[in-house]
């Protein structure tokens, strides 16, 4: 498939699979899927826009069921909290012999966690919303917060409000403005794939990073 040349109306016009799609990607994201979580919520938006404009975007035939914007952000905002509140729960349940698991240890070096966990005593529960607004420690986050027993409520109510701020936003305004951001997407292709080179190339760094990191945790 050509990236650059990429035809969001296939998609668009097969709402079934983009929901179901939205919840596998917002469980992976969560587990730490080298994928942020933005990039599938920008793909959503911009697949809304396409349908709401079938007579830019032609449909494979009149009537065509298409990728709904209300329901989408409600889709995504639900699968970003149970998945937020999945994460918790296994933080909670298995507690702090969890980072002990060679592959949670790899995933998550020593110094990593140490940073989560000084957010969570210097900002209590508030570290919840904080967590949800900073990719890449995500996961760790919502683990220590069920590591440290905060409350399910509160940890429910500040996640989601933050996740209500967060999610459908980005799905809404990109459904909104989706020809102005098609157009930029068409004028700087080559921009678009420098930053997916970037993006790339940056998450395979970190990993080889982390493995490192770990290796010499190893060897200390």
């Amino acid at each position: 498939m050509d990236l650059l040349n990429f035809d969001w109306s296939q998609f668009a016009y097969q709402p079934g699979t983009v929901y179901i799609v939205i919840v596998a990607m917002m469980l992976l994201s969560a587990v730490g899927l080298p994928i942020p979580e933005e990039l599938t919520l920008i793909s959503v938006g911009m697949l809304a826009y396409v349908g709401q404009h079938p007579d830019v975007y032609q449909p494979p035939y009149p009537g065509a069921p298409v990728v709904n914007v209300h329901y989408a952000a409600v889709i995504s905002l639900v699968a970003v909290i149970f998945s937020d509140t999945l994460i918790y729960t296994i933080g909670r349940v298995f507690g702090r012999r969890l980072l002990y698991h060679p592959r949670v240890h790899k995933m998550f070096p020593p110094h990593l966690m140490k940073r989560v966990e000084e957010w969570t005593h210097k900002y209590g529960t508030y570290a919840c919303g904080i967590f949800r607004f900073t990719p890449g420690i995500r996961f760790p986050g919502h683990l220590a917060c069920g590591m440290m027993h905060f409350p399910l409520w509160k940890f429910l109510l500040i996640d989601g409000l933050a996740a209500l701020i967060s999610v459908p936003t980005q799905i809404y305004l990109i459904a909104h403005f989706g020809d102005a951001v098609l157009s930029v997407l068409r004028e700087f292709k080559i921009a678009v794939a420098i930053i997916l080179l970037v993006v790339l190339i940056y998450f395979v760094i970190k990993k080889l990073r982390q493995r490192h990191l770990a290796k010499q945790e190893g060897l200390q």
